[in-house]
């Protein structure tokens, strides 16, 4: 079973994409912070990670540039606010990170991505 990681500090947000990634079968772990999402990716070994942009002490960039350096291969997918802004997509992209979906989102279209992505991962 593939676990995959949320760091996402919006309870609502977080739990509709836990809820929504159960039902699809995958073992969930939510974190509100990027501290605390540093120490899951390096305790928990995610086969994916979802994070905002926006959470605190350690923001999206900063999770994904860790993420990447512990397992190159791993998929990212960046949820913001901040998808408006073409900077922030550019600067996830040039980052590492492998899909950005802009809130408010579609469960079912993250639900996608996530199988697409873990399809294709190095898993």
């Amino acid at each position: 079973m593939k676990n995959v990681l949320i760091i996402e500090d919006d309870r609502l947000i977080s739990g509709l994409v836990q809820f929504r990634l159960k039902k699809d079968g995958y073992l969930v772990t939510s974190v509100e912070d990027g501290l605390a999402g540093i120490e899951a990716i390096d305790n928990q070994s995610p086969d994916l990670i979802i994070t905002d942009v926006m959470i605190p002490f350690k923001d999206g960039m900063e999770i994904i540039n860790h993420a990447k350096r512990v397992k190159p291969g791993i998929p990212v997918i960046v949820l913001s606010s901040l998808g408006e802004e073409e900077s922030t997509v550019l600067e996830a992209f040039s980052n590492g990170a492998s899909d950005f979906i802009p809130k408010p989102f579609k469960p079912n279209e993250l639900s996608f991505r996530v199988k697409k992505w873990l399809k294709n991962s190095y898993n």
